[in-house]
């Protein structure tokens, strides 16, 4: 963040104030643009190399695909002048996509973590000695239909932010699992209507295990 915005106050005054001092010839924007990138990168791949946590990977890769590119560009003379540079990717291409490969692969064991605990949750409140709870008059599960629609939505809006490439990859990657969760989800509540049909909630169990169908359409 510091370097992040170092760069691009400094850059700035240089395209507003400095550069008009110099011959055109010198190429003072240019030089300096370099300079301040070359470091930038060789501290971005210097993190890059060493052993980072999913939260650091993903803000790496924000600042490769996001900020960097994009938020540095925002000042009108400064997106001027660096479209004239051509700086590059703070990242060599093949640590980036080793970078994503990291998240990607980590994001879809959380999504699926998160989703093996709602449905064991879910499961635990089908035995409990309760009635399930009603949402707008309809008896219905918001562990269950809502809590599991955010986790895959909030998972593809994290990696959209990091790049459109990054998101619809994630998304391919959940809609493969997702079947598989809801055959678990099936599996479920089909041994629950066979083995607990004398629970004294059954029947408001199963409508509102029904009403979750169409949640998840």
């Amino acid at each position: 963040l510091h370097m992040g915005k170092t760069m691009k106050e400094d850059l700035t005054v240089v395209a507003k104030y400095i550069k008009q001092l110099y011959p055109p010839e010198f190429n003072v924007f240019s030089i300096y643009a370099e300079l301040y990138h070359n470091y930038f990168a060789s501290q971005a791949k210097k993190n890059a190399e060493s052993h980072l946590e999913d939260k650091d990977i993903y803000l790496l890769l924000s600042w490769v695909h996001n900020f960097y590119p994009i938020d540095m560009r925002k000042d009108h003379a400064l997106a001027k002048e660096l479209d004239k540079v051509k700086l590059g990717s703070l990242l060599p291409s093949s640590l980036s996509k080793e970078l994503e490969k990291k998240y990607l692969d980590s994001e879809e064991v959380t999504v699926n973590n998160s989703l093996r605990k709602c449905l064991d949750k879910e499961i635990q409140r089908w035995k409990e000695d309760k009635e399930p709870e009603k949402l707008n008059g309809h008896f219905q599960s918001e562990l269950l239909g809502i809590f599991v629609i955010q986790s895959i939505y909030s998972g593809q809006k994290r990696a959209q932010d990091i790049s459109r490439a990054v998101g619809e990859e994630l998304s391919q990657r959940l809609w493969k699992e997702l079947p598989a969760f809801l055959r678990s989800y099936r599996d479920a509540f089909e041994d629950f209507k066979e083995k607990s049909k004398k629970h004294r909630y059954y029947k408001p169990i199963l409508i509102a295990n029904i009403n979750n169908c169409w949640n998840f359409r």
